[in-house]
């Protein structure tokens, strides 16, 4: 498979793993939905810096974008775990988890 079509049939999987619309990918990842759009209907690929804003947008690294699977590189069997319950978890539960854990924090 050539890259470019890795790259935007991993961004349409990552899309839909995530239930995200590519409005919503645009809104998140400070793109114009135009560009998410253009890219999606592979016109064109993106640039480094673009695809980083886009792996912000889904909350992830290049490294993780990249991974074979859906295996997290260079984290330890527990931060993976983490991670993996994190995915599962809607943006609602997340919220709910980060403002427990911010509360637990002393600074």
């Amino acid at each position: 498979m050539r890259v470019e079509n890795y790259i935007i049939d991993r961004i349409e999987r990552l899309c839909e793993e995530k239930h995200m619309s590519r409005y919503r990918l645009s809104q998140k990842a400070g793109i114009s939905q135009s560009s998410i759009s253009t890219l999606l209907n592979r016109k064109s690929i993106p640039s480094i810096p673009t695809l980083e804003k886009i792996c912000t947008g889904f909350g992830m690294t290049l490294a993780q974008f990249f991974a074979a699977g859906d295996e997290y590189p260079d984290l330890t069997e527990e931060q993976r775990n983490l991670l993996s319950t994190w995915k599962k978890l809607s943006e609602q539960e997340r919220e709910l988890v980060k403002a427990y854990m911010q509360g637990i924090i002393k600074e």
